[in-house]
């Protein structure tokens, strides 16, 4: 028995444990009691599932290689089986990887709501169209995990793109999942205009910000001013008759944030609001990391948006991941949306001090 299975052998008995005290009517009398313990007992749902369909491709592989060693004289059966092992060996691993992040302990943070900037850097209208890319994989990533995705404030450009634009993203693990997109994402390509077909690279910035909780973060009224405006569309072409944008300045730190894509002006206000208390948490924990850096600098880098993290390069089918060094080479699938490939090996990093000094903590 490995350890891996040593370990979700102890779920299972807790799992049928849970099951015994959900049962119980002095349980089901309790509502805060039942309400934790069937949170638990689902999240042991999840990993008892995910791990007899681990051990199912694992069995089929043993099958596989043994009929292997038994049709050793025939050579296109053998090419089939050895194809559908490779298969299966990939699906194993994708599995485990699943199951490692499954069970590794959580933080405070990790169901956190986040807020996601995105920013056209250089590159001209070639890098507002690769934040409009980012934004279509984040929405189809998003979808997949069942999250919700609200856009807060935008900035389409004329050829399809954005300049800019702020989206909330609420679900389960979700700043644990997207945390480790902060930073410079670059992208090699060819240009639709370029009659020479020459590569060029731009640049999109993004930020993930934590929404803070009730009492993280507290704005004192006089600290803010609030302007309505009205909201404009492409080209500064009007789509609302009524001044319904929000536009708001912390006054002591002079962050500016704004909403327009509600008809409302008090839901664009409570967007605002909301991005605002994001960034003013980011800046705050910013502040305490900066307390420390000296101590963390040895083992940690920066984190910093500054740094160039991720190269998608169209010509050659691949992403790379800078701070740990990994490539994929299936950047169709990454754009539309399936980032695992890309989040699960960096959060398998997460808990191994020797490589946390590649990652941005925040």
């Amino acid at each position: 028995m490995d350890e891996l299975e040593a370990v979700v052998e102890t779920l299972k008995a807790r799992k049928e444990e849970l099951e015994a005290r959900l049962g119980d009517p002095a349980v089901a009398g309790d509502r805060r009691t039942f309400q934790q313990l069937s949170k638990e007992h689902s999240q042991l749902s999840r990993i008892v599932k995910k791990y007899a369909n681990y051990q199912k491709v694992s069995l089929a592989i043993a099958e596989d290689r043994t009929l292997l060693r038994e049709a050793s004289d025939d050579r296109e059966l053998r090419t089939l089986v050895e194809e559908e092992i490779a298969s299966l060996e990939q699906t194993e691993e994708k599995l485990r990887e699943e199951l490692q992040d499954m069970l590794r302990p959580g933080s405070e943070d990790d169901d956190r709501d986040t807020i996601m900037e995105i920013r056209a850097g250089t590159g001209g209208a070639e890098a507002s169209l690769f934040a409009g890319n980012l934004f279509r994989m984040y929405s189809r990533y998003a979808d997949s995990q069942g999250w919700k995705l609200v856009t807060l404030n935008s900035h389409p450009t004329e050829v399809g793109g954005f300049k800019e634009i702020i989206f909330e993203v609420t679900g389960k693990s979700v700043y644990r999942k997207l945390k480790y997109e902060s930073g410079i994402h670059r992208v090699q390509r060819i240009p639709a205009t370029e009659a020479s077909g020459r590569i060029h690279t731009s640049a999109v910035t993004v930020a993930v910000l934590r929404e803070p909780g009730p009492v993280d973060v507290e704005i004192d009224p006089k600290d803010i001013r609030i302007d309505v405006f009205r909201a404009s569309g492409h080209g500064g072409q009007s789509v609302n008759t009524m001044d319904s944008a929000v536009r708001i300045m912390h006054l002591p730190t002079k962050i500016i944030v704004q909403c327009q894509d509600e008809r409302s002006q008090r839901q664009n206000k409570e967007k605002a609001m909301r991005h605002l208390r994001a960034k003013l948490l980011e800046m705050e924990q910013a502040r305490q990391d900066n307390e420390t850096a000296e101590a963390r600098r040895a083992q940690v880098r920066s984190g910093d948006r500054s740094e160039k993290i991720r190269t998608y390069n169209f010509p050659q089918n691949r992403v790379t991941d800078h701070r740990i060094g990994l490539t994929v080479y299936d950047l169709g699938s990454i754009l539309d949306g399936d980032l695992d490939p890309l989040i699960s090996p960096l959060l398998n990093h997460e808990n191994q001090p020797t490589e946390l000094a590649k990652l941005p903590q925040r």
